[in-house]
């Protein structure tokens, strides 16, 4: 059964710890991800583009795959099933779907624009019992096609985005998705601080986690950061393995070729790297 992410984010504001997005993008990576979750007894968000979403061909077939799933893996972990920098209407398709939190990105957007699609958002969310997200300040890098310079977030608006009722709120600290580049100035804890300082115990989101040195996500987590989104490190891991995999022959003896035997050391990898990042954000035996 999925969870609204509320209730986990709120413990790992109160336990110092923070919850793994960790994004899906197939069969194979949902079931690494969860297999892992419950193996460490930790809660979990799978986090879904709209990329990814309309890859799986659609949100309705991601729903019913991760739901079947839970029920035939026996997984007892909270698990939170959220769509990831969403537009207005993929929050829309999302909530139709049947996933259980969703964030909705009005970064770009003026930000009376933004405040007027959150509120709305968030009452329809709430009435259907499901974990809103929103974001203040665009994070780096791309995702989707979605490229932002890693602004800083205004506390200020960040406190008004906050008080529209969302359930917890990214705001850009000089985060960046995907590889950080040389000249990385790394993450702005005084803009952190202000912003912890005026919105109180909202759990906020760490997006862009791949790349950040532990200690600064440690820093990040005691300043109240309670999610943080791991996805390219998951790519990285997936393609070595199966690189490994090829240029070993691998696939050419035997059944190699299989794609089940071809994706497997993809999928074992992935396992590798989300248990690094849950004993890294303090959420192994927190379920």
């Amino acid at each position: 059964m999925l969870v609204s992410a509320t209730e986990m984010l709120k413990k790992a504001v109160a336990g110092k710890y923070a919850v793994g997005q960790f994004n899906i993008n197939n069969l194979e990576w949902t079931k690494a991800i969860l297999q892992t979750a419950q193996e460490n007894n930790s809660p979990v968000i799978l986090g879904v583009s709209e990329g990814a979403g309309k890859y799986m061909t659609g949100f309705k077939t991601v729903a019913a795959m991760v739901k079947a799933m839970i029920g035939e893996l026996n997984i007892t972990v909270p698990v939170a099933l959220h769509l990831d920098h969403g537009t207005y209407e993929g929050c829309y398709k999302c909530i139709d779907a049947g996933f259980s939190s969703v964030m909705f990105d009005g970064s770009h957007l003026p930000i009376e624009e933004n405040i007027a699609k959150t509120s709305e958002l968030v009452e329809v969310c709430h009435k259907k019992g499901i974990s809103i997200e929103a974001e203040v300040g665009s994070i780096g890098g791309e995702e989707d096609g979605v490229v932002g310079a890693g602004e800083i977030a205004d506390p200020e608006e960040c406190k008004k985005i906050a008080d529209l009722g969302v359930d917890f709120l990214a705001a850009g600290i000089g985060n960046i998705h995907g590889k950080y580049p040389e000249n990385w100035k790394g993450l702005d804890f005084d803009a952190l601080a202000k912003t912890k300082e005026l919105i109180g115990d909202l759990p906020l989101v760490l997006h862009g986690g791949t790349g950040i040195p532990a200690d600064m996500i440690q820093t990040a987590i005691s300043l109240g950061v309670a999610k943080i989104n791991v996805n390219t490190e998951c790519q990285l891991y997936f393609q070595e393995a199966t690189r490994k995999y090829i240029e070993e022959g691998k696939d050419l003896q035997g059944k190699g070729f299989d794609p089940r035997k071809l994706l497997a050391p993809g999928t074992e990898a992935i396992k590798v790297i989300v248990k690094e990042k849950m004993e890294l954000f303090g959420s192994i035996d927190k379920a």
